[in-house]
């Protein structure tokens, strides 16, 4: 289940990473690509922009079952359910990228750009903006608070059953800790930007002033947003005591000079123990 999930997130994550060098030419100079790319990328980017974050949410619930109901987690965290899991969870993303999907085309205002052009509902200012607002809301809700209430439920969870647990846990503990400080840091500053958006869409702000320094604050947080994509990796893989030992026994077997060189370099105690069996305490800080 484990295992299915990361391979997902770090499909979402990349798939992310690669529409950015079309955002950012965007953003320098304008779109070059013609209108089919930008209904790809930016269709690409609207899907595993949602999609990342619900496996993110995803890993979260896997976590809380095998530590808080590891009992139950045995039958249930396998891979046929982790599949199915991740399935569901594409299509979920997918679905919440609508209507920006199907409003995506080229469009053209003293700079050629892709950007999703939503028809007027109405005769009434409010109303001409609905789509708009309502595509910036949906990122609020279902783009930080959904994800953060189902973060914060399950390891707070984990961590009070971490300190009832006689096995080691502080570092365990500042993992699951850092694991949500780094969401909040990254896609907060952001939402908050999109919901003062939403504001100025509906006649809340109308200053010229206000509206540039909302243009600029989206830039900014938008690049500390998708930061996290590149800390996914450190965040969930790289720390982890499992993958450690893997790599260990991945260097201690290739016959690369390079890798003979790193092996030098390997203390003994972990060369020693890279073919010990994981403990249940090893698989619970893999899995945190």
């Amino acid at each position: 289940m484990t295992d299915v999930c990361l391979l997902n997130l770090a499909i979402a994550d990349l798939l992310l990473v690669c529409s950015l060098p079309f955002l950012a030419h965007q953003a320098r100079d304008q779109w070059l690509f013609g209108d089919a790319m930008c209904k790809v990328i930016l269709g690409i980017y609207n899907i595993v922009f949602y999609c990342g974050i619900f496996f993110i949410c995803l890993m979260s619930i896997d976590r809380y079952l095998a530590i808080v109901h590891a009992v139950y987690a045995m039958r249930a965290r396998t891979r046929s359910f982790g599949l199915v899991a991740a399935a569901v969870t594409w299509v979920a993303g997918f679905l919440a990228s609508f209507p920006d999907l199907i409003f995506l085309k080229l469009q053209t205002n003293s700079t050629v750009f892709c950007a999703p052009e939503y028809p007027s509902s109405g005769s009434s200012d409010s109303s001409h903006h609905f789509w708009g607002v309502f595509s910036l809301f949906k990122k609020n809700i279902l783009g930080l608070l959904v994800p953060a209430l189902i973060m914060g439920f399950c390891y707070s969870q984990i961590v009070w059953k971490l300190l009832y647990c006689q096995s080691p846990k502080k570092q365990a503990i500042r993992l699951v800790l850092a694991v949500v400080v780094v969401f909040i840091c990254c896609w907060l500053p952001y939402n908050v930007a999109l919901f003062f958006k939403a504001l100025e869409l509906l006649d809340v702000y109308t200053a010229c002033g206000t509206s540039k320094a909302i243009r600029l604050t989206l830039q900014v947080t938008e690049a500390i947003a998708y930061a996290h994509s590149c800390l996914n990796p450190i965040l969930y893989v790289f720390v982890g005591e499992k993958f450690k030992r893997h790599l260990v026994r991945l260097i201690h077997t290739a016959p690369c000079w390079l890798c003979q060189v790193v092996k030098v370099h390997i203390p003994r105690d972990r060369r020693g123990s890279m073919h010990s069996q994981t403990t249940s305490v090893d698989e619970r800080s893999t899995g945190l």
